[in-house]
């Protein structure tokens, strides 16, 4: 056990190093949801915002309504960058090389979950902070902070391992860019942008059932006051059967490339 944590944290200083060396991907996986942010709020938010609060509706309405839906995107985005990393590695040769070396064969994985997790949650913090620089004004307290810190880990966590499974998955590099796609999509189908009862009725019914909207729903309900009710739970339940699924998709994906 010593030696697989010892191994491990050489793999997360390797993909933190490599977060420093290429900071464009980075830079690039963090711009992303920040032009959502910045496109949302200042090009649709005046009429979004007049939906929602009526004529004591506007921006600021609309931004405060928006940002749980942007910083979940936030996650979705360093999917893309975390499916990119996993295919590089194995489509590069460099695995090839760890595997005639004396290294615990798990740590090359968790290297590479630990480190998107570190670099997810900074981006999550870059994004939040421009939010409330454009006028973002949550009403947590210190315990919702607390508690939203611990969610959003686990939300990340777990889309980072499905992430990794993706990029196991990739036969390129190039096609590992597109397969998570569908993730940064999904928000825009549930309640991140606009209420689902503004919905036609069979979109409505996807976008309520589908595992981004308890998602957004606990973030907002922690950062804005707002009812959660059992939303927190099935989120919950989403994260772990989606980390889960991750986990197992990518060790087998793993072990049987090891064995070609």
């Amino acid at each position: 056990m010593s030696y697989a944590l010892a191994d491990s944290a050489t793999m997360v200083r390797r993909n933190l190093n490599r977060m420093v060396r290429y900071p464009s991907m980075t830079i690039t996986l963090v711009g992303m949801p920040i032009v959502f942010l910045l496109l949302f709020v200042y090009v649709f938010g005046g009429t979004l915002g007049a939906g929602l609060g009526g004529a004591s509706g506007g921006r600021s309405e609309y931004v405060n309504y928006v940002t749980p839906a942007i910083i979940l995107m936030t996650i979705t985005a360093a999917v893309q960058g975390t499916c990119i990393s996993v295919a590089m590695d194995m489509t590069e040769g460099i695995v090839d090389r760890f595997r005639t070396m004396a290294i615990a064969r798990v740590s090359v994985l968790t290297g590479h979950v630990i480190g998107s997790l570190i670099q997810t949650m900074l981006g999550i913090a870059m994004v939040t902070g421009v939010a409330l620089l454009i006028g973002f004004r949550p009403t947590a307290s210190l315990v919702d902070w607390l508690a939203l810190t611990g969610v959003l880990a686990l939300m990340a966590f777990a889309f980072i391992w499905l992430s990794v499974a993706l990029g196991l998955a990739s036969k390129t590099v190039e096609s590992s860019s597109n397969v998570g796609m569908p993730l940064i999509l999904l928000p825009f189908l549930g309640s991140g942008f606009v209420p689902t009862d503004s919905m036609p009725t069979a979109l409505r019914w996807f976008a309520e059932y589908q595992p981004f909207t308890p998602l957004i729903e606990t973030i907002r309900g922690l950062l804005m006051g707002t009812p959660i009710g059992n939303n927190a739970a099935i989120a919950v339940g989403w994260c772990v059967a989606i980390a889960l699924g991750g986990y197992l998709w990518s060790k087998k994906l793993f072990n049987r490339e090891s064995t070609r």
